[in-house]
């Protein structure tokens, strides 16, 4: 495993004498000893690098090797699908919420225009143009009140009802 410096008596790393090994992780995640100090050094004095071993490029060797080569890789590969279908929930719910605003919009467009005494076709009209595509627009006078409700789907794969509905009082009857 280790040898020792003849000189010293102390451990030596990387497989250079006079070097010390200290105990620390390895840059790369792996635990064990690395080789952190060398003898003083003087000027102009520069030791040669340590071999590169178990793939470490330019990098210290770990005595107990790394032992999370790919888990990265594996990880990532697990939870960038589950962020793309987060993202996309996350998309089709404000497509749903923006659905629903229309939907409450349109409502009130069409009691507004049945409270005028416009015909019902006219309210109806007035509830379509705000109204997201394919919804279903009902006008009903109720006494003094009119009642404009507007249904819809929402877009994609979940077939989510929404719906809006106002209540106007007729002009004709205020005096």
């Amino acid at each position: 495993m280790r040898r020792s410096d003849r000189a010293s008596g102390e451990p030596s790393g990387a497989g250079w004498p006079g070097l010390r090994a200290s105990p620390g992780r390895c840059s790369d995640g792996g635990s064990g000893e690395v080789v952190l100090a060398g003898p003083a050094r003087g000027p102009g004095r520069r030791l040669p690098a340590a071999p590169a071993a178990g793939g470490h490029r330019g990098r210290p060797r770990c005595c107990g090797g790394c032992a999370d080569g790919g888990y990265v890789t594996a990880e990532a590969a697990m939870v960038l699908p589950a962020l793309i279908l987060f993202g996309m929930a996350l998309i089709w719910g404000l497509m749903a919420a923006a659905a629903q605003i229309q939907c409450v919009d349109a409502a009130r467009a069409g009691a507004r225009a049945a409270a005028r005494s416009d015909p019902a076709s006219a309210a109806v009209a007035a509830a379509r143009s705000a109204a997201p595509q394919g919804a279903r627009i009902a006008v009903a006078r109720e006494g003094d009140l009119v009642r404009v409700r507007v249904e819809a789907r929402a877009a994609g794969p979940l077939a989510v009802r929404l719906g809006g509905e106002a209540v106007a009082l007729a002009e004709e009857t205020v005096r």
